[in-house]
């Protein structure tokens, strides 16, 4: 999952974006979220609008109620009604006309869900994402009563009144449709449907790698000092030139910050590079999910290859694979290629007068703006390969150091048409739908944030207000989930960004109403995107089922709530116990540690006694925090009876590692 620096749409300007329903010749016109086969909020006043002839009177007609309801479209031609909803069912027909009728057919009164965020949320059951199952799943996918509404990727500098859809409009959820479609949505949709028997429409407005501020409003962040210059520029926006010019004075930042860098010119390329204090990696792998998790930034490759005196002058092919972002690629100190771009690949042709018998040397350059970096991809890939076919394997150790990491230096400019600069995803994908009133919200994002974690503490509940704000509906559901586990497992407890961003995900249960789905033991070490979308959807499902339609059932994981210090003990007390504590796999519990005044944490021992459990390390006598699941991807087994997963937490106030990264 990459932010904008890697991959952007560029938008033409978009100023109406209108979905006419029924008769093309129609003089009324609906907005896109108004189709065949919708569903209507039930058990409220639903907002119907579009646009007619000026000063047009417009009648409706829908299948529930017998009355006609009528409205004048004003001197701009825009009209709006509320009309009553009973409880749920259907199917209904709504008849819209000026003097020619618009139909709509097939329309359920249920219970609406915006389902938002970044890769995770979009990410389908087929197509790209292929989740577990995958095939099975969505030949089950057969239920009439949910309905779809996919959101295409749009961004705008200004508020649109429209939305542009795929499909059309509303689609009903069948094995031909749901393929690519949200993954966690459908499952939640599926479990919420299988139990109450509501009809369920979802609005799936999601955008991969983007960042929380572009899906807040600008009324909301202009009062953020750490936004609202970026708001007000925007608002402003400059030309294609001007950000060229920015970019290009920030590329000779990056070249001045670079350690590789004497003189202006590289130096850690040459082959006579002195690189014995350099550190080793192994190779194919996105450094994120080894040993450099937090950097975006620079690094610098080198390896050694011995070339047999047969090859000697003769043209030889360098294949790397796929590196994120680019690449410039030396050998033995000579420039033989560069490329742009994380899905590309690098072969590079090395030509005859520079390959001699004996030790030869190839060197990288690798720059990563954001998200994942590094020579990747499948191994037995990246090689070195002669004319007539012999092959020389570059997978294992390679020595490597950083040049530069970008938190040190001013933040990259960002594009003016991408999708990750803040508003510009409210602006396209969220304004369009607020007259549309809706039952709840659910949000899967933050890794795109995750480096900004002490940030989104105050960002991510502001995002929460803001959408309840611009709804105008009173503060309906928002349901959440918390980020699941990434990269390698830590030997030692550390700081760690992705546990202070669920840390912050976990303080936002402080408002009414959330409720958040802890996927801490259904993630994957090596892919950010992991594959089990069932259990997350699910989980979700039960936050709602049992806060919005009243079941009673257990709906979340233990829950720190307090702590008591009794000399070398650390006693600590749960909500949502659930029937009693237990670790998942009948081990130990693990995944705790603690620390002194020092602050420095050691894994400790915890013991489950009643429905408490007990804290203590030798190493720490005088304990004063405790931390749980305090890792990228940390190995932690505490549950409840209810089967559901601890969130991670910890019990101190110390500052954020990423506290000063904005």
């Amino acid at each position: 999952m990459k932010s904008n620096y890697h991959k952007y749409i560029r938008i033409a300007a978009i100023t109406a974006i209108v979905f006419t329903a029924g008769n093309v010749n129609a003089k009324v016109t609906l907005p896109s979220v108004f189709s065949d086969n919708m569903v209507i909020q039930q058990k409220t006043n639903a907002a119907f609008w579009g646009q007619a002839s000026p000063g047009k009177t417009v009648n409706i007609h829908v299948a529930w109620n017998p009355k006609n309801f009528t409205v004048k479209a004003d001197e701009n031609g825009n009209w709006k009604i509320k009309i009553p909803t009973p409880k749920y069912g259907g199917p209904y027909n709504i008849t819209i006309s000026d003097g020619t009728a618009v139909k709509l057919s097939n329309i359920m009164l249920g219970d609406v869900w915006v389902c938002s965020g970044q890769s995770n949320m979009e990410m389908p059951l087929a197509g790209w994402g292929k989740i577990a199952n995958y095939k099975e799943e969505i030949s089950k996918a057969d239920f009439k009563n949910i309905r779809l509404l996919q959101a295409d990727h749009i961004a705008s500098n200004t508020p649109l009144t429209d939305a542009k859809v795929a499909n059309g409009g509303w689609t009903v959820c069948t094995p031909e449709n749901i393929g690519e479609f949200s993954s966690v949505a459908y499952f939640f949709a599926r479990e919420v449907y299988q139990k109450t028997g509501i009809p369920i429409g979802l609005i799936h407005t999601s955008w991969g790698g983007t960042i929380a501020e572009a899906w807040m409003s600008s009324s909301t962040l202009k009062t953020r000092p750490d936004f609202a210059a970026a708001v007000e520029k925007i608002a402003k926006t400059g030309s294609q030139a001007e950000f060229e010019q920015e970019l290009n004075s920030w590329n000779k930042i990056v070249i001045e910050n670079d350690n590789g860098y004497q003189q202006g010119k590289l130096r850690w390329v040459n082959a006579d590079t002195d690189d014995s204090d350099w550190k080793s990696m192994n190779l194919p792998v996105l450094w994120d999910q080894s040993i450099l998790p937090d950097l975006d930034g620079i690094v610098y490759f080198r390896k050694k290859i011995t070339i047999p005196e047969s090859w000697k002058g003769k043209t030889i092919t360098l294949n790397l694979g796929t590196i994120d972002d680019n690449d410039v690629t030396f050998f033995n100190g000579t420039k033989i290629g560069e490329t742009k771009g994380y899905d590309q690949k690098r072969v590079y042709t090395i030509p005859a007068d520079l390959v001699k018998p004996g030790e030869n040397t190839i060197a990288v350059r690798v720059f990563d703006s954001a998200g994942g970096g590094g020579i990747y991809g499948d191994r037995n890939i990246i090689s070195v390969v002669s004319a007539n076919g012999e092959k020389i394997s570059l997978d294992g150790d390679w020595l490597y150091n950083i040049g530069l990491d970008l938190k040190k230096i001013l933040p990259m400019p960002s594009p003016i048409d991408g999708p990750n600069r803040p508003t510009v995803l409210f602006n396209a994908m969220i304004n369009p739908f607020l007259n549309f009133t809706i039952k709840g919200a659910l949000w899967y994002q933050g890794e795109s944030n995750a480096d900004r974690a002490n940030q989104y503490r105050t960002l991510f509940p502001q995002l929460i207000q803001d959408w309840r704000k611009a709804w105008d509906i009173g503060d309906f559901p928002f349901y959440f989930v918390q980020l699941a586990g990434y990269m390698q497992h830590e030997d030692l407890p550390k700081a760690s960004a992705w546990a202070e961003l669920r840390d912050a995900q976990l303080g936002a249960l402080k408002i009414s109403n959330t409720g958040m789905a802890v996927a801490i033991d259904i993630g994957d070490a090596a892919d950010i995107h992991p594959k089990n979308k069932q259990e997350v959807g699910r989980r979700l499902a039960l936050i709602a089922l049992a806060k919005t339609y009243g079941r009673q059932i257990a709906y979340a994981g233990p829950v720190f709530k307090s702590y008591k210090i009794e000399e070398d003990k650390v006693t600590l007390d749960f909500d949502h116990i659930e029937g009693g504590l237990k670790a998942n796999d009948g081990k130990p519990l693990n995944g705790f540690a603690v620390a002194g005044a020092d602050k420095v944490f050691h894994w400790a021992q915890a013991t489950i006694t009643g429905n408490q459990i007990v804290v203590s390390s030798t190493e720490v006598p005088k304990p004063l925090a405790v931390r749980y699941g305090w890792a990228n991807n940390p190995e932690c087994n505490l549950y409840n009876q209810a089967n559901l997963p601890a969130s991670p937490f910890k019990t101190d106030t110390w500052e954020d590692s990423t506290k000063n990264i904005h």
